[in-house]
């Protein structure tokens, strides 16, 4: 009589236990998916290395990682905005915007007969204030006048294009270095700076990515950001400032744009009003690379920085490889599309992966 026993016990054992085990294997892919801008980063900068002797050299690594800190602070405003469950299409503009303004500043102001040459932190503070201000615009549309984010931002990219176009009559401004006699001198060290060793760039997308993290993760702001990203209706009911959440994170994200356009300003020392054409899609997709939900509520600044790494690496290995532009861009195009298809994945094993933890939960004694 002992042995049927045993039987029925391990026959009433194991359904718990297979649903244990398959828990256990949807959480370790839950884990690889989590992980898989890093895997991707890790298997280009493998690939990249082999492919070419030159890839893998200190200064061409630095070289870079330069470009990237340049999308990489136009990614981080994205990912508040994303984060918010939003798109800011006018990121590309803003940077058009800000370098020519810079340009129009550092060649002088006709002020009754006089010419002021404005010195390059006052350049740069209005620069900003500029890009902050069309961000301020994009939140009035989407948060006073409830017009979506697509049609605000896209609205925006256009006017802010052609602000630019009207301001520099569609010319570049050459030779942005400035005059020691006229005090206006200093604005190529955004560019071209290398303060302890690496490029001024590098050290702005450190201290945006620093800024951002905290604000997510200690200030009231990033619990609020995440709470209207997840279930706008259900943060309002809770008491969150909703409309002021939307508004700050298109102004980090416009004044963010600013800053990208004057280090590109800087380092060419010339301002083109076309600067940062498509930049908006190359800040996306380092977002949505980096795990980030379109949706909203999901997302964080250190798989945002992967993601940039991830973009900017391919770029400019493509570029060292000799890849043709057509090609560079049905792969780039084709790593977004694969990076959207991979959270969908990801999200449909969390929920199974939930639904087997309650089967187990709800097997174990009480």
């Amino acid at each position: 009589m002992t042995a049927p026993a045993t039987t029925q016990t391990a026959t009433e054992a194991a359904p718990p236990a297979r649903a244990a085990l398959r828990a256990r294997r949807l959480s370790l892919l839950n884990v690889a998916f989590e992980l898989r801008a890093f895997i991707a980063l890790a298997v280009l900068i493998v690939v990249f290395g082999l492919l070419s002797d030159s890839f893998l050299t200190v200064t061409n690594l630095i070289t870079m990682t330069k470009h990237v800190a340049i999308n990489g602070v136009i990614a981080l405003g994205m990912l508040l905005v994303i984060l918010k469950g939003g798109i800011d299409l006018s990121v590309g503009s803003i940077v058009g915007l800000s370098g020519v303004v810079a340009g129009e500043l550092l060649q002088g102001l006709q002020i009754g007969g006089v010419i002021a040459y404005p010195p390059v932190w006052v350049v740069i503070v209005l620069c900003v204030a500029v890009g902050t201000a069309v961000g301020a615009l994009n939140g009035l549309l989407v948060t006073r006048f409830n017009v979506a984010p697509f049609i605000a931002t896209l609205g925006m990219l256009y006017v802010a294009r052609g602000a630019a176009m009207l301001i520099s009559n569609g010319a570049t401004y050459p030779n942005l270095g400035g005059d020691p006699s006229l005090g206006n001198t200093g604005f190529h060290l955004l560019g071209s700076g290398r303060p302890l060793g690496l490029p001024t760039a590098i050290w702005i997308m450190i201290i945006l990515a620093v800024a951002v993290a905290l604000l997510l993760a200690k200030a009231p702001f990033g619990r609020w950001l995440y709470a209207t990203g997840g279930n706008e209706r259900a943060a309002e009911l809770s008491g969150v400032p909703v409309r002021r959440v939307k508004a700050i994170v298109y102004v980090i994200s416009g004044a963010c744009a600013a800053i990208a356009g004057l280090i590109i300003a800087s380092e060419l020392t010339s301002a083109a009003p076309q600067a940062g054409e498509t930049y908006e899609l190359n800040a996306i997709a380092a977002v949505v690379i980096g795990g980030a939900a379109l949706s909203g509520g999901k997302g964080n600044v250190r798989g945002t920085l992967v993601g940039a790494f991830v973009i900017g690496f391919l770029a400019d290995g493509l570029v060292i490889l000799g890849v043709s532009t057509f090609w560079q861009m049905v792969i780039k195009g084709a790593v977004i599309i694969l990076a959207v298809v991979l959270d969908q994945v990801q999200q449909r094993f969390k929920r199974r992966g939930a639904a087997a933890s309650a089967v187990v939960a709800s097997e174990q004694p009480n």
